[in-house]
């Protein structure tokens, strides 16, 4: 008896790799800002995107106001950021082109889980989801998935592929040029996601 080998599994990180977050993600500090009274230099904030939220909130509130803050971020999220919120180019092509081969697309972000379905519902992207996870600590998703390849824009996502054993490959659409990225380890550097599905097809017929 043959059993069907494993799908090939690849990973995407969200903001700014699938999603350009940063009109959403503004819209939610400038309410922050209304509603506390804490400036936050929203314009600044975006160009900053990946690590998770409580590390940007850190430079504008007090450690004992943070968790508090972060829970009405995430409140205000779902109907301040999800509307202006486009698909980064190419993004819905490579997650196609993936599923298209057979293979099985996760996403696997910083981002809080709930909040990152309701983007990928909204961009009309269909796939698994593991939320909450940054840097390295995406690894255990990546593994229990068994993700052979990662796909991000920040070189805490190459961390995550390399703790995972996967490849890493990296877009230079986030706050981490291409330069960056190749110092920290990424196997492979593309300029955007319209490049994926071409570098996929020579990727998986290899691993074929």
């Amino acid at each position: 008896m043959t059993h069907d080998p494993a799908p090939l599994t690849v990973g995407f990180d969200l903001d700014m790799t699938l999603i350009d977050s940063r009109p959403g993600i503004k819209a939610v500090y400038d309410r922050l800002t209304v509603e506390t009274g804490v400036f936050i230099d929203s314009a600044l904030a975006v160009t900053r995107l990946g690590p998770p939220l409580d590390v940007e909130l850190a430079h504008w509130f007090p450690a004992e106001r943070i968790a508090a803050v972060g829970n009405r971020y995430r409140t205000l999220y779902a109907d301040h950021a999800i509307a202006p919120t486009p698909a980064m180019r190419g993004a819905v092509e490579a997650v196609g082109t993936v599923r298209a081969a057979g293979g099985r697309a996760v996403v696997v972000t910083a981002k809080y889980e709930s909040n990152a379905r309701l983007h990928l519902a909204h961009v009309g992207i269909d796939a698994e989801v593991r939320g909450d996870l940054w840097a390295e600590a995406k690894a255990a998703a990546l593994l229990e998935y068994g993700a052979a390849v990662y796909v991000g824009d920040h070189v805490g996502d190459v961390r995550g592929a390399r703790a995972a054993g996967a490849l890493s490959v990296a877009v230079a659409t986030g706050p981490c040029d291409a330069a960056e990225l190749r110092a920290a380890g990424a196997d492979v550097v593309l300029g955007d996601l319209t490049e994926f599905p071409a570098w996929f097809a020579g990727y998986s017929s290899g691993a074929a």
